[in-house]
């Protein structure tokens, strides 16, 4: 099943709000500099998961196709690209 833009856009607002709390908490030491970046690499991955969701969405959208096709791509997938 596909997610709406909007629920896409809430996720991705999520992401890196939990990103910023995640960079806080490690100045203030209240979590161990590897457990913060393990968590932060999987922010980062979902990250691009959700962005390239969007922007699969959208191309859809202006080929005047149904958005709703768009599909979320593995981490590995997404990370892979090359620019």
């Amino acid at each position: 099943m596909s997610s709406s833009e909007a629920e896409i856009q809430d996720r991705i607002k999520a992401l890196v709000e939990e990103e910023h709390q995640l960079r806080g908490r490690r100045e203030r030491d209240e979590i161990a500099a590897d457990s913060e970046l393990q968590r932060l690499q999987a922010v980062e991955v979902e990250l691009d998961q959700c962005w390239d969701l969007l922007r699969q969405r959208r191309a859809l959208q202006e080929a005047g196709q149904n958005p709703d096709g768009a599909q979320a791509r593995s981490g590995d997938q997404v990370e892979g690209y090359l620019g």
